[in-house]
């Protein structure tokens, strides 16, 4: 039994025991063969960087999950962001000109609202005017184009024609449970929009009011040591975003411009509602310009016939050419700091998920999310002496509850 024993612990390296009379025999080192000995180092790296990528994979696709859920609060709060980055700096300067503070945010809330109701009124009664001749003109387009299918090189028969119109009134008919449950959730879709846009307006108006006190709260959620890098991440993801949204105003006016007086040029009547809409479809890249775009060559080809929409679509196409070729590289590509195939990849991302708010908010996400990212890799925020100090100078964090001893931000 003992000898046994001996053979085994020197099988497993530890030696054996010494005669009488005998020096202590040291082990001979045995290497332990393990399994990850036998992995290659090219191997273990991968698996390292998979469960990690998946890891982040994971928590992205948690927080899209959560986005689209809460999408009717998100995209409130989204669009109060970008209104606030447009209006703090001007709300800044009428303080800095002695404006009382009050006084400078009721203006700069009355002036956005004048502003954004005076356009929607203005396209709206617009098209209401024209909307009758419109009818009309688009009924005169469609015999003249049956005409030319019934007679072109097309060969096109009386019968064939008919048939193809049933079936698009067949299909419209066999539609009409969806349309109908459409009609019937409408009261519900109004009732959201309706919420979106009074909490988008009160979250500007306390963006406006407290939007410093409002971001230390938000720094003062993490911990002592990240509150440097985070708070010059914001405030660097801040500027780009107010850059994004001043130069997204330029280009939107830039093409509006162009195409409106191509639009007024050529006669057609709807030149205004047309330049109207290119401004606001401006703000949705690449897909905002085609949609627009599309509606002004049909203006042009119901009013005008096929060779002014030609012409019009000549226009469109320039517009766009200077804008893809001239302003973003230029002026937007400064501004956001993303190459374009980021911009591309980024709106075709978000129109995938969100639809048309991911598209409109996809590029101002990416700009802010890729300059804080590199904000902190750089490294600068290590150069400060200590973490910013959280205070709450605001009289609306008065009426906060805090527990005895205790103070905001520790």
């Amino acid at each position: 039994m003992t000898e046994s024993k001996g053979r085994a612990r020197s099988r497993a390296g530890l030696g054996r025991e010494a005669k009488p009379g005998e020096a202590p025999v040291e082990a001979d080192p045995q290497p332990v063969h393990e399994v990850a000995d036998g992995i290659p180092y090219s191997m273990r790296l991968a698996a390292a960087w998979s469960w990690r990528l998946l890891l982040v994979g994971g928590m992205l696709a948690v927080v899209v999950f959560l986005i689209i859920q809460l999408r009717l609060i998100i995209i409130p709060i989204l669009v109060a962001v970008l209104i606030g980055a447009l209006l703090v700096p001007f709300v800044g300067f009428m303080q800095r000109h002695r404006w009382p503070k009050w006084l400078a945010v009721t203006t700069a809330m009355l002036t956005t609202l004048a502003v954004v109701g005076g356009l929607l009124w203005l396209g709206i009664t617009q098209i209401v005017r024209g909307s009758d001749e419109l009818a009309a003109q688009s009924v005169i387009a469609w015999n003249d184009f049956r005409v030319w299918l019934l007679e072109g090189p097309f060969h096109i028969t009386e019968q064939q024609l008919n048939d193809f119109v049933a079936q698009v009134v067949n299909s419209a008919q066999e539609d009409g449970s969806v349309l109908l449950t459409g009609a019937l959730s409408l009261g519900s879709t109004l009732g959201h929009f309706i919420a979106g846009l009074l909490l988008a307006l009160f979250a500007t108006l306390f963006i406006l009011i407290d939007g410093r006190g409002i971001w230390n709260w938000v720094v003062g959620v993490f911990p002592r040591r990240a509150r440097a890098a985070i708070d010059g991440a914001g405030q660097s993801g801040w500027a780009t975003l107010g850059n994004f949204v001043r130069v997204q105003i330029l280009v939107a006016t830039i093409d509006a411009v162009g195409i409106g007086l191509g639009a007024f040029f050529l006669g057609l009547p709807l030149a205004v509602p047309i330049a109207i809409l290119v401004f606001l479809g401006s703000f949705v890249p690449f897909v905002g310009a085609v949609v627009t775009g599309a509606l002004a060559i049909f203006v042009a080809l119901v009013y005008n016939g096929p060779v002014i929409a030609l012409v019009m679509l000549g226009i469109v196409l320039l517009v766009q050419q200077v804008e893809g070729h001239v302003l973003q590289p230029l002026i937007m590509g400064t501004a956001v700091k993303v190459h374009p195939l980021g911009v591309v990849l980024a709106v075709a991302t978000g129109s995938l998920l969100a639809g048309i708010p991911g598209a409109l908010f996809a590029v101002p996400v990416a700009a802010v999310l890729n300059v804080m990212i590199l904000y902190i890799a750089g490294g600068s925020w290590k150069d400060q002496s200590g973490p910013p100090a959280i205070a709450a100078r605001s009289p609306l964090w008065r009426t906060v509850p805090q527990r005895p001893g205790y103070a905001r931000g520790e």
